[in-house]
């Protein structure tokens, strides 16, 4: 164990966890070297705990949060993925606890539609231990344990063009803090930076991540650009997800860089949708506590029958969605274009193939 690493971590938790009125921040070199020495097992689960409990309650600045993410991006593994455009979908790893994540069928779709598309999470996670993407790809039957360089593979494969990849492959340290992170119960400041890790790159990669409360799209564009990405499309979904809401207009901010591009109230009407429902909620006898199995296999069943062409809000999710990242990417100038083009590849059935 690295005596240079204790002395640091017992510097950082003495200027950070002193109150609230005496609390101080730490540079981003401080959080970077703090998080790697973490993750690569050189200190203990008390100080670990208190690093980041301590970070949260006084409040993490931009500095911290880059060095948090600069660390883990020191500690994983990344691959340069040989496609012009690469869609990095950044859902939050904790997972869904009370609607159908429409967006676990976005990449293979997207990926007919031109743009190979990485999703990526682990199993279970707190604070919502909900329904992965994890869960839904082992339900597909697929592998979930793809290395970084075999999921390259997928992606530069043209049949294909898409993959999920699990934290434990490209992160194993980031990984093992799973259980330490359970224990700890609220969010920290991983779960503000894990889904920015990027392990997998194309030539351009657009980060697209969903939000909650409003301040937040701004501090993600900064993390976006301090991860490397060359785009971030910030979208205020259902459950912190990159869908948004069926039936009511919603919010999307396009930035490059951390230029803001964009800004544009989402309303489905003028894209076709007609929903009563903002989204899929769970069937009443299933839950995420007791029916993670079924509720992946019934989420996949209806997945496969949008994919299909089946017309209803599984479908709509993925129409609004796709739509917009194809405005995003500038793939159409007029984001009404989008969703004739989205439907035409849906009824093809073809994305089937890419299952």
């Amino acid at each position: 164990m690295s005596t240079d690493s204790q002395a640091l971590m017992k510097f950082i938790i003495q200027r950070v966890a002193t109150g609230p009125d005496l609390s101080k921040d730490i540079a981003f070199e401080e959080a970077r070297e703090g998080m790697q020495a973490i993750l690569r097992g050189e200190i203990d689960e008390v100080q670990s705990a208190i690093f980041l409990i301590a970070l949260r309650m006084k409040r993490e600045t931009m500095e911290e949060n880059e060095g948090i993410l600069a660390g883990i991006l020191a500690q994983s593994d990344k691959q340069i993925v040989n496609v012009d455009e690469l869609v990095d979908l950044g859902d939050p790893y904790s997972g869904y606890n009370r609607s159908i994540p429409v967006s676990s069928f976005l990449p293979p779709l997207l990926a007919e539609l031109g743009l190979p598309t990485v999703i990526h999470g682990l199993d279970s996670v707190s604070p919502k231990f909900g329904l992965t993407h994890r869960h839904i790809n082992q339900a597909l039957g697929l592998n979930v344990s793809h290395s970084t360089a075999e999921a390259k593979n997928r992606l530069e494969n043209p049949m294909i063009g898409w993959s999920y990849i699990d934290q434990a492959s490209y992160c194993p340290g980031l990984h093992d803090l799973v259980s330490l992170r359970n224990r700890l119960i609220k969010r920290t400041v991983i779960n503000t930076v894990e889904t920015l890790i990027g392990p997998l790159r194309g030539k351009t990669t657009h980060s697209i991540l969903g939000y909650v409360h409003k301040p937040y799209p701004p501090i993600y564009a900064h993390l976006v650009n301090a991860s490397g990405m060359d785009s971030a499309l910030l979208v205020r979904g259902v459950e912190g997800g990159v869908i948004p809401s069926l039936r009511q207009k919603g919010l999307m901010v396009s930035y490059k860089g951390i230029k803001e591009q964009g800004r544009v109230d989402i309303d489905p009407k003028a894209l076709g949708i007609e929903q009563e429902l903002r989204a899929i909620a769970f069937p009443k006898d299933l839950n995420v506590e007791s029916d993670i199995k079924k509720l992946a296999e019934h989420t996949v069943t209806l997945g496969k029958a949008a994919l299909a062409g089946e017309k209803g809000m599984f479908y709509d999710g993925l129409v609004l969605a796709a739509s917009l990242i194809l405005w995003h990417t500038q793939k159409v100038s007029n984001l009404t274009d989008a969703p004739e083009i989205v439907r035409s590849v849906l009824d093809s059935g073809k994305v089937l193939d890419r299952i």
